[in-house]
């Protein structure tokens, strides 16, 4: 299992391609929004012959959905996401003509994830899912105990956490969320978040002023 980073649009999202040995594979937060970022992500899954069986949003704000679109209409991969984030997803056209982007309004979820559901793909991808409420409703992270690491879009950043002033988000949930369900991992766990660089649990107990208090 393999897993790169594709930053994309004006508010740099990380775009995740997690694939197998097979070429199986499944594009996390599809955020490509130009006709120039949509060629980046399509020569990445072509020179690397991969072929996109899944879509998971970690949450459905809309630069994170933008690409989805795309992504369904090129290689035909279906949307997994979480019931609670529904909502944004069917606004998301609406939500980003309030901020002036375009959004081309993302295919419905075939399927939605529960916590504690595990998502595979191919011979060796098999990522587990964590509900985290609080960022948004339905915002989700994807856990590989193999390689020890999570894709956790908009729940933690290196050195900070998730805005907790948009619709539907929560404070509390986020803080109890990110506690139970994050800092129990091991601190090694490198931790990929929807934004910025990579960090580990390890540092964010250490530095994160939003987290320390609750260490």
């Amino acid at each position: 299992m393999k897993v790169n980073c594709l930053v994309f649009n004006p508010y740099e999202v990380n775009t995740y391609i997690v694939s197998s040995s097979d070429g199986s594979c499944i594009i996390v937060d599809p955020a490509c929004c130009s006709p120039q970022e949509q060629e980046t992500l399509k020569r990445y899954i072509e020179e690397n012959n991969l072929c996109p069986v899944w879509i998971i949003n970690t949450h459905g704000h809309f630069d994170h959905v933008i690409g989805n679109a795309f992504v369904t209409k090129t290689w035909g991969a279906k949307t997994l996401a979480h019931r609670d984030d529904l909502f944004l997803m069917e606004n998301a056209y609406q939500q980003g003509a309030s901020f002036g982007f375009p959004v081309e309004q993302p295919p419905a979820p075939a399927v939605f994830l529960e916590d504690g559901n595990t998502v595979d793909a191919g011979e060796d991808v098999s990522l587990q899912v964590k509900h985290i409420p609080g960022h948004s409703p339905g915002s989700i992270v994807l856990l590989s105990s193999v390689q020890n690491w999570a894709i956790v879009g908009d729940v933690m950043f290196r050195g900070s956490i998730g805005r907790t002033d948009l619709p539907g988000s929560n404070y509390d949930d986020l803080i109890v969320g990110i506690e139970t369900k994050l800092l129990t991992l091991s601190p090694d766990t490198k931790i990929f978040p929807g934004h910025g660089p990579d960090t580990t649990i390890a540092r964010e107990k250490k530095y994160n002023p939003f987290l320390k208090k609750i260490n």
